[in-house]
């Protein structure tokens, strides 16, 4: 590891690779760069401090670039202990940046890392997952006051955030990146059912083609993995408590079935929920021998592992990110240690994907600055009209024009009386 007051990551000779990371991230950006351009001539940011706990990738560096380039002091760290990509840390810390982690974080660490970007005083928290916002309100509540806003990255966040909320817990404004509409399109479907299957298939080089592939949660994100693994040739079972979310899955193809009667079949489990032990150590007994897990919801407690390596017989690292459990003499395997298979054993999204997303970060940062006085302790999402502009950006970036209304059509659409 190498450390100084600002930054501390494993290897400072990685930063070259990192930079050139960074430059390809950029070709595959033009629409967080477009906010970027606007930043570095109004600098809507100047004199805020923002904390982000997000995965130290190639393209969280070019936010965190456009931050800076609308003014802002900038301290991050991981939201995962297995998503920093070291040579993107190690070139953000050449730059100045003050940055802390490491792939393949100790749980002390990763705490630890958390508390510096603390002790930066961030006026706007970052998060992906929660767990800045939760350490700040349990263990640094003083600093609230001087809090603007924070801002929630993925689905799992937005769930403890709204139960913060529910228990009267949440002290200062929460905007709800996440529940954009152009995050649930192109981040949580595209980006995570393609991102999902590139973990897998790093991980074990594995033919999908008559494979059943077990996908619990149909949100966006479950949608976008079903969708991609049927795509490899898979013949792909949804599990859901939701009613509507399962009917949406039968409707669009899918068998759906309680994971009681899943677990017999399937040859690759991967559940997308941000929930707890939707896999459990009662399903893992129940699998067929050879069955692969894997989560790419946020936390690891999707899959009861801590059951399984207590009673398993033997527990060995037979690929990079691939263990093999012995339980009462079946091999059964987990990907990427039970955390986000997309960025524990490959790259996470696409850049293309991420520039939509952090176009919603970097957005809803100066709208935390432009509306803090009216602001409440709540979780709400960006204005429609911000989340549109975001699609705009995007629709530029890929050189796609669009229809626009006339003024007839306009008038039209605003008056009642014209029918049949």
């Amino acid at each position: 590891m190498e450390s100084t007051d600002k930054y501390e990551v494993k290897d400072m000779s990685l930063a070259v690779q990192g930079k050139n990371n960074l430059e390809l991230a950029e070709l595959n950006m033009g629409a967080l760069l477009e906010v970027r351009k606007r930043f570095q001539k109004e600098k809507p940011l100047q004199g805020v401090r923002i904390g982000l706990a997000l995965h130290v990738t190639k393209e969280t560096g070019i936010l965190v670039r456009t931050l800076i380039a609308g003014g802002a002091d900038v301290a991050i760290t991981g939201c995962n202990p297995l998503s920093t990509q070291d040579d993107v840390a190690a070139a953000l810390a050449e730059e100045g940046v003050k940055v802390w982690g490491y792939k393949g974080e100790s749980g002390e660490d990763y705490y630890r890392y958390l508390n510096k970007v603390i002790a930066f005083g961030p006026h706007i928290t970052i998060d992906d997952g929660c767990d800045l916002v939760s350490e700040i309100h349990k263990n640094h509540s003083g600093l609230i006051p001087d809090i603007i806003c924070g801002c929630e990255e993925t689905t799992t966040g937005i769930i403890r955030l709204k139960a913060m909320e529910k228990a009267n817990a949440l002290k200062y404004p929460m905007i709800a990146v996440n529940d954009n509409k152009t995050k649930h399109l192109v981040d949580n479907f595209y980006g995570t059912g393609q991102s999902t299957i590139d973990g897998i298939t790093r991980a074990t080089n594995l033919l999908y083609a008559g494979k059943t592939f077990v996908v619990s949660g149909y949100g966006s994100c479950g949608r976008g993995v079903a969708q991609k693994a049927r795509g490899m040739g898979a013949n792909v079972i949804v599990t859901e408590v939701d009613q509507f979310r399962a009917l949406q899955a039968a409707y669009d193809g899918f068998r759906v079935m309680p994971m009681q009667e899943a677990v017999a079949i399937g040859d690759v489990f991967c559940s997308v929920t941000g929930n707890k032990h939707v896999i459990s150590f009662d399903h893992m007994q129940q699998m067929k021998y050879g069955a692969i897990m894997a989560n790419s919801g946020h936390f690891d407690i999707e899959l009861e592992l801590s059951a399984l390596a207590d009673h398993a017989e033997s527990c060995r690292r037979v690929r990079p990110f691939m263990d093999e459990y012995i339980l009462k003499g079946k091999k059964l395997f987990v990907l990427g240690e039970g955390r986000l298979i997309n960025l524990a054993a490959a790259e996470g999204h696409p850049s293309e994907v991420m520039s939509t997303s952090f176009c919603g970060q970097a957005l809803a940062c100066e709208y935390g600055v432009k509306n803090k006085e009216s602001l409440k302790p709540e979780v709400f999402q960006l204005p429609e009209s911000l989340d549109d502009e975001i699609a705009g950006l995007q629709l530029k970036a890929m050189n796609i024009s669009i229809d626009a209304l006339t003024a007839e059509q306009s008038e039209y659409l605003d008056s009642w009386e014209e029918g049949t």
